[in-house]
């Protein structure tokens, strides 16, 4: 029986490269994380850095942007003064739930 055959293989075909490009970077995760713990997440940017250990500005928005691009979080706007943001995960970001759970368990089984 013949296996499969790296020459043959397309690394960018595979589910695995396309769910990383979706939830890469050093923040995503952590952003997914949070709204899976504490969802919805008020958008306030001392606490959302807080959590995330001093993130600029310009970095968490274009983060947030592309999670939400990518259909995994949800932003709502009330209209009132100050302004109030909140983001949620998706159905499709809800999805993403069992994976992040399975690398925090890998990660509390693992860690020295």
């Amino acid at each position: 029986m013949e296996g499969k055959r790296i020459e043959d293989a397309d690394f960018n075909e595979t589910g695995y490269s396309y769910t990383l490009s979706l939830i890469s970077g050093k923040y995503k995760p952590v952003i997914l994380y949070c709204l899976m713990e504490y969802e919805p997440v008020r958008f306030n940017f001392n606490e959302m850095q807080r959590y995330l250990q001093k993130v600029a500005d310009k970095t968490l928005s274009q983060n947030l942007k592309e999670l939400e691009a990518d259909d995994l979080i949800m932003r709502k706007v009330y209209p009132q003064i100050p302004p109030k943001v909140e983001y949620s995960l998706t159905e499709r970001g809800h999805s993403l739930v069992k994976v992040l759970d399975k690398l925090c368990d890998w990660g509390n089984e693992n860690r020295k």
